[in-house]
Order: structure tokens, then C-alpha cells, then sequence
């Protein structure tokens, strides 16, 4: 089945695993605004400041959101009864254009293929190259950083997942703040559990310009070694997601936190129906495979479009994609023609 292209998608070669193992801005709004307490990080303490978000403008959020659903008529989109966010929201006033890698491989993605510099000039480019294609909607750059890297060696607990050194988070941050970008912690978990790993980015999360993104496909609840078949996340485990950076928004008074959920088949997210929304957190399903561009289309229909959560991803990869004929990487253009319109974009 052509689908099978779309397995391996966050590209966890032997070599990568080899070496591991031995290793907001808001739209214009009414005159109103919020102050609230944000946070940031020293080595073991959460330090807060004053930050100052505008209030929602509900009415424009409606209008970005109606725009997004791109003339969908089947109702499904916009998602009905979605809770409005709290004030000092990314989305949809602006569309995050992504880099996503990891320092210690540069085959797991662009973020770590190329040197700093070179990585950052390129993604201004990407971001520049989406605002000529949607002019009405800003760019909010980020990188996407794999904080939990899933691995071919169990590891000392058995646990088959490296978790990176902070110090390397501390240059991921470095990096977004050269940039003027956002970042996100990824985690694969494998033969952990997300419940084991997300409470040991805490100190990161705190920070209002930090994220999280969630990666079902390395999710290995049947004792399979990651990489050899896909994982799969429940509803339950996206709840137990969205309810931790929920509570973390209200107890460090942060904007809300957007919450990446990568998908490119059905089974890697059951029961998606029991998936609450939060106002202090924004869910975009990611659809993250790789293929030729109608593939990647067909799963986008198949798998995202109509299990409609909130706000919808796309992942494009600058090798992958352009494996098989047409070797063709979609455009901006291209993906902006899809309903929903995504609001995150992704580049591997």
C-alpha cells in the first residue's frame, strides 16, 4: 500500500540511533488589555515577570477561524463549541512555520542538518516564502526541537528512548531568541509513557514561549520496539497532555500553550471524539507523513479532515518528499488550497 511511505516520518535512521545512545504576540484588539505574570527560567527556579497580553477580539478570532475552514461545507469545519483562549493567543492570528530536528543528527531534520546561522537564514526564508503566499496571515517562526528521542537500544530502564541533556534545550532557546521564534519540546516516548516524561520539561513549559508537541507514532503500548511498527496515542493520553499545560498556564498566568498532536494514520489516535479543548491550550493535529503530494493529500482528507479537533498541521520534508515521482515538495500555494487550511506548518 502506498501509505507505508508515510511510516517513518520523523526519520530515525541507525546512525542517528547509534549515536544517541552513546550520548505572541495577539491580533489588534480592542483598547482592552490583560495584565498577567509570565515565566522564566533559571537553572532550578521559575522567576516571574509582568507581561502584558490584549484582550481577545472575538470577533476577529471568529472571522480568522471561519477563514481557516477555507469554504468547507460539511460542517465540520470550524469545530463547533470550541472554548475561546485566554488572552496572549498564537493562533489563528498568525501561522507557525516550523524547523524540526535535533542537535545530535543531521538526519532527523532540518533543525540539525544545517549549522545555526545557515538553519535560521533558511527559516526566515520559509517564513517570508508563506507570508507572500498568504499575505493576510503573519508568520510566527519556531523550531521544533525532539527532546525525547526514540531509539533502536533499550537503554539502562529498558525504556528504548534517550531523553536530551537541558543544556541542549538551553541552545534551542538561544537559538528561537536570535530568531524572534517560539519552540517546541517534542517527545517520543516508546516504551515510556507520556505521564513518565512531560513532567521533566516543567521548568521549560513554565516559559511562555515554549511548547509541546506529542508524537504518537513512537507511543509503544504493545511492547514493539519503536521504529518496527506505528504506536498509537488515546484520547486519554491527549487529555492527560492538554489538562498538564492547561494547569500550567493558570499557575505561572501564561498565554495559552499550543499542543502539537503528529498523526498520519487513524490508529495513531483512537477515540479522538473524547478530546477536550481547553481555553489555555491550543491542539493542532499535525499530519507528518512523507510522500509524493497526492499521497500526502489523500491522507490529509483520509485522517485529519474528518476527525476535526481544532486546528489542523502540515509536515513537509525537504528529502523524503521528493523521493518518488513527481519528487515534488508542495508549495505554500499548494498546501493553502487544502480545507481546513493549516495553521502550523512543519519542515523536516
Amino acid at each position: 500500500m502506498k501509505i507505508k511511505q508515510l511510516l517513518f516520518s520523523s526519520s530515525i535512521l541507525l546512525s542517528s540511533v547509534a549515536l544517541l545512545s552513546n550520548c505572541t504576540e495577539n491580533s489588534k484588539s480592542s483598547a482592552k488589555t490583560t495584565t498577567t505574570t509570565t515565566s522564566t527560567v533559571t537553572t532550578d527556579t521559575v522567576v516571574t515577570t509582568k507581561a502584558v497580553y490584549p484582550e481577545l477580539d472575538k470577533a476577529k478570532y471568529d472571522s480568522l477561524m471561519k477563514r481557516l475552514a477555507h469554504g468547507d461545507t460539511t460542517g465540520r469545519w470550524p469545530v463547533k463549541n470550541a472554548p475561546y483562549p485566554v488572552n496572549g493567543a498564537i493562533l489563528p492570528f498568525k501561522r507557525v512555520v516550523a524547523f524540526y530536528g535535533n542537535l545530535f543528527s543531521k538526519k532527523m531534520g532540518i533543525l540539525g542538518e544545517l549549522p545555526p546561522n545557515e538553519m535560521l537564514a533558511k527559516l526566515k526564508g520559509e517564513a517570508k516564502n508563506w507570508e507572500k503566499a498568504d499575505p493576510q496571515t503573519p508568520v510566527q517562526p519556531a523550531l521544533h526541537y525532539i527532546a525525547v528521542v526514540a531509539q533502536g537500544a533499550p537503554g539502562k530502564d529498558g525504556k528504548y528512548r534517550y531523553r536530551m541533556p537541558f543544556k541542549q534545550i538551553d541552545t534551542i532557546l538561544v537559538m528561537a531568541k536570535k530568531a524572534n521564534a517560539i519552540v517546541f519540546l517534542d517527545v517520543q516516548v516508546a516504551s515510556s509513557t507520556i505521564q513518565a516524561e512531560l513532567p521533566l520539561l516543567e521548568k521549560y513549559l513554565a516559559m511562555p514561549q515554549v511548547h509541546f508537541g506529542m508524537d504518537p507514532e513512537f507511543s509503544m503500548k504493545d511492547g514493539h520496539k519503536p521504529g518496527t511498527k506505528i504506536g498509537t496515542y488515546d484520547a486519554a493520553d491527549v487529555n492527560y497532555v492538554s489538562n498538564y499545560l492547561a494547569n500550567l498556564v493558570d499557575k505561572y498566568h501564561l498565554p495559552p500553550k499550543i499542543l502539537i498532536v503528529h498523526r498520519f494514520t487513524r490508529k495513531m489516535v483512537t477515540n479522538y471524539q473524547n478530546i477536550k479543548l481547553h481555553k489555555q491550550v491550543q491542539l493542532v493535529m499535525n499530519m507528518d507523513g512523507w510522500g509524493e503530494p497526492d499521497l500526502k493529500l489523500g491522507t490529509y482528507r483520509n485522517f485529519i479532515f474528518p476527525e476535526p479537533v481544532q486546528f489542523t498541521g502540515f509536515k513537509l520534508f525537504y528529502k523524503n518528499d521528493l523521493k518518488k515521482a513527481p519528487h515534488h515538495m508542495l508549495t505554500p500555494e499548494e498546501v493553502l488550497k487544502y480545507k481546513p487550511q493549516p495553521i502550523y506548518i512543519q519542515y523536516q
